[in-house]
């Protein structure tokens, strides 16, 4: 299922949970996301930056800036600039919410499926 089609809650709680690891800025959290999906799901930065920014004015994350510089460049020009992020302790609140939240939607929808796999095997 690409990640596109999750609804906004699930796809908070996967970025959210891949910030629970550690500080990261919006490209490695994009990595991380296929990474830890195998490639099943992808979030691009149409996506990806616009639920940031919510994360951030609601203070589940707070920001801060890295200049990056390209190795072998001038060490006296300017790099670019690259935006952290990392969760905030009411983020790590969220993120427990989201998580209970969805282990109880699962666990609903698993005794509906033990009953279609029941029936399913029933010629």
């Amino acid at each position: 299922m690409p990640l596109s089609d999750l609804k906004a809650d699930q796809t908070e709680l996967v970025v959210l949970s891949v910030l629970a690891e550690g500080p990261s800025y919006g490209y490695g959290i994009g990595k991380r996301v296929a990474a830890l999906s195998e490639g099943d799901w992808k979030i691009g930065p149409g996506q990806l930056y616009p639920l940031l920014s919510k994360l951030e004015k609601a203070k589940l994350v707070k920001t801060s800036w890295e200049e990056v510089k390209r190795d072998g460049a001038d060490p006296d020009a300017a790099g670019r600039r690259r935006k952290w992020y990392q969760l905030t302790a009411k983020g790590r609140q969220r993120l427990a919410q989201r998580v209970d939240a969805h282990r109880r939607a699962a666990a609903v929808l698993d005794r509906f499926l033990s009953i279609a796999g029941a029936e399913g095997a029933t010629p």
